[in-house]
């Protein structure tokens, strides 16, 4: 039996950008130089996302497979579309 496999190293396509550019919350002299910021970086098999979030409320990680971001995102376009 076998018990060692084999370990692959890659580089991941990842996404940075400060919400201070983005985000109202983000915007006030309270929250000024806070490194409020949004990165979403692409799974290595490239079947989806890992999104993180840093601003006001905290940290937050999530992930999305492909399905589930383009349901988000047709989601998103039905809301403005009201």
């Amino acid at each position: 039996m076998k018990l060692e496999s084999e370990v692959k190293v890659s580089n991941r396509k990842s996404a940075f950008a400060e919400l201070k550019d983005y985000c109202v919350s983000s915007m006030g002299e309270d929250r000024e130089d806070t490194g409020d910021f949004l990165e979403v970086t692409e799974w290595t098999n490239g079947e989806g996302y890992d999104i993180y979030i840093l601003d006001v409320a905290g940290e937050k990680q999530f992930h999305l497979t492909w399905g589930q971001f383009k349901a988000l995102k047709k989601c998103i376009k039905a809301i403005e579309k009201l």
